[in-house]
């Protein structure tokens, strides 16, 4: 995988297999209509000639369809075929009637089998096209970080709950301003195009603002002030319900040692240290997520902190924090990473998003939005 802000649906595919089905059952499933038609053989010349062995030979195609290529599911009809032909003409000095029925089933099957595999086609071809698009809106949305910024590493990645579905309402940004490197890392309520919707207007105000306002309580009004504008044109509960839990984040421009953390509701960052101390950075007072300043309102305030030569700021969303195993268990980033020491922001970002592929089985239920930014231990 390389460096960006998306990670690439083969790749989850590919870890959510690993995760599901161990070497020996994808070694059962590539050559299960093989064993089906031998078995099928072996089954014909071992049995009675009141058994037949035709639902082996039926079963093989049927198995092949959703599994192989078109010409591997034809040549898997056409060996299965001539299987029951086989198996018809050993058991037709036994009884014809059965061994004709045999080989009539198998051949319907068999062209059924045809028939599913080209269906099956048809659908991942949209879905591949579905994904091109969606891959599209993504990169137009949540485009790739530079991979350096004000002097600073900086690395993304979006990873969407389901291998088709490649945005959502979690969002992220990064940019560098006259008042320093500003950074943003949020989720919008709600699903669907409504939640993509809000998670570009967020985006679109934090740019905005970001140049344009001296503090990062400013840029937090602006983001307030916009998501407001946003509710009113909505109806019924969503105009009220509206609001985007987020954490915004500065590393001055004079002052690189100096980091200053806003946390409206979401998730507390983590800051990486060389030496593999972890801190959570919880906010000195909880606030609010954006977007509910109609049920109560107080004045921001930014938490200032000490940043370290050579650390990484970590910001997430809750689909790090919230991917759960199969006995329940959910993903733990603060266990996962004490002690560990990441040689970059990709480093980090590549062993989180592979370490919760397999923490779920590749089976997580809410989109991951992570930024590491890094500051170089020689400046």
């Amino acid at each position: 995988m390389g460096r960006g802000g998306r990670v690439r649906t083969e790749d989850r595919e590919r870890w959510a297999r690993r995760a599901q089905m161990s070497p020996a059952g994808r070694r059962l499933a590539r050559y299960l209509p093989a064993l089906l038609i031998v078995g099928g053989l072996v089954f014909e010349f071992v049995t009675p000639a009141r058994y037949t062995a035709s639902p082996f030979f039926s079963a093989a195609p049927l198995v092949a369809a959703p599994l192989y290529s078109l010409r591997n599911t034809a040549l898997t009809v056409l060996a299965a075929v001539l299987g029951a032909v086989a198996a018809a003409l050993y058991a037709s000095t036994r009884d014809t009637g059965l061994a004709a029925t045999g080989v009539s089933t198998v051949f319907v099957v068999a062209l059924l089998a045809l028939g599913i595999n080209r269906v099956v086609r048809l659908s991942d071809a949209r879905l591949a096209s579905v994904r091109d698009v969606s891959e599209a809106a993504q990169r137009a949305v949540l485009p790739t970080p530079p991979e350096r910024i004000g002097g600073l590493a900086v690395a993304a990645r979006y990873v969407g709950a389901q291998a088709d579905a490649r945005i959502g309402g979690d969002l992220y940004a990064v940019q560098e301003t006259p008042h320093g490197v500003r950074l943003i890392v949020g989720d919008v309520r709600g699903k669907g195009l409504e939640a993509v919707e809000a998670a570009v207007i967020v985006i679109g105000a934090f740019r905005e603002a970001a140049e344009q306002e001296a503090t990062l309580e400013a840029v937090a009004g602006r983001l307030e002030r916009a998501l407001q504008r946003e509710g009113r044109r909505r109806e019924g509960l969503d105009q009220y319900e509206g609001f985007t839990t987020a954490v915004l984040a500065e590393i001055p421009s004079g002052e690189r040692a100096v980091l200053r953390v806003l946390n409206r509701g979401h998730p507390p960052p983590l800051l990486l240290t060389p030496d593999g101390g972890l801190r959570t950075l919880v906010p000195a007072v909880h606030a609010l997520p954006l977007g509910m300043s109609e049920v109560a309102g107080w004045p921001d305030r930014a938490d200032e902190l000490f940043y370290p030569a050579g650390s990484l700021l970590l910001l997430f969303t809750d689909g790090l924090t919230e991917a759960r195993d199969r006995a329940g268990e959910f993903y733990d980033p603060v266990a996962r990473l004490r002690g560990r020491v990441f040689s970059g922001p990709d480093r980090l970002l590549d062993t989180l998003v592979t370490e919760v592929a397999a923490h779920t089985g590749g089976a997580g239920t809410d989109d991951m939005a992570l930024l590491a930014v890094q500051r170089p231990l020689e400046e």
